[in-house]
């Protein structure tokens, strides 16, 4: 069995989880609601609180399957009752965020500032050299972290550019003069 499917996933206080024909997910909780269509290979019981993820056999593919199915659930939960947060750090002489509005905009030693529109159901919040993506689609969250670290990454030699706060850069030795 897979160690990750065979695990309920816990319903907190103030979530429904509803699922429908062909494994149409709908998690409803204080933050909001989510939808997702898992596959129609699984199934999805709901047994009082929890939500439990059963395989048909232990085909490679189905075994994959599950633990992907028993994550996807426990994110949407995770996500509408606490919601996800990333948090960006924006290193470098004259390089600085700033939001306005719904726009983030950055200034990453470019010509012109970079603009970026906040996606829908997400906030991006801007303190000092710290950018926060908060959401709660754990998906989404990355993905738009990932596109504003992409406006400048990181670079080995000085360590200027975008990076995630946890993430640690491997810093080089530049060049040396001649003798």
């Amino acid at each position: 069995m897979s160690r990750i499917g065979r695990l309920p996933v816990v319903i907190p206080a103030g979530v429904t989880v509803e699922i429908k024909e062909n494994n149409d997910v709908i998690v409803k909780g204080p933050k909001g609601t989510l939808e997702k269509v898992l596959p129609i290979e699984m199934e999805i019981k709901q047994e009082d609180g929890h939500v439990i993820v059963t395989r048909p056999n232990d085909l490679k593919k189905m075994k994959s399957l599950h633990g992907l199915t028993r994550t996807l659930i426990h994110n949407m939960v995770v996500g509408v009752s606490e919601g996800y947060e990333k948090a960006l750090e924006v290193n470098g002489v004259g390089y600085k965020a700033a939001k306005q509005g719904k726009k983030l905009v950055l200034s990453l030693g470019y010509s012109h500032p970079v603009e970026m529109e906040d996606p829908e159901g997400l906030e991006a919040v801007v303190e000092g050299n710290k950018i926060t993506v908060k959401g709660i689609n754990k998906e989404k969250v990355g993905q738009y972290a990932a596109e504003i670290r992409d406006k400048r990454r990181p670079e080995p030699y000085k360590g200027k550019g975008i990076k995630y706060i946890d993430e640690v850069i491997r810093r080089k030795v530049g060049k040396t003069g001649k003798k």
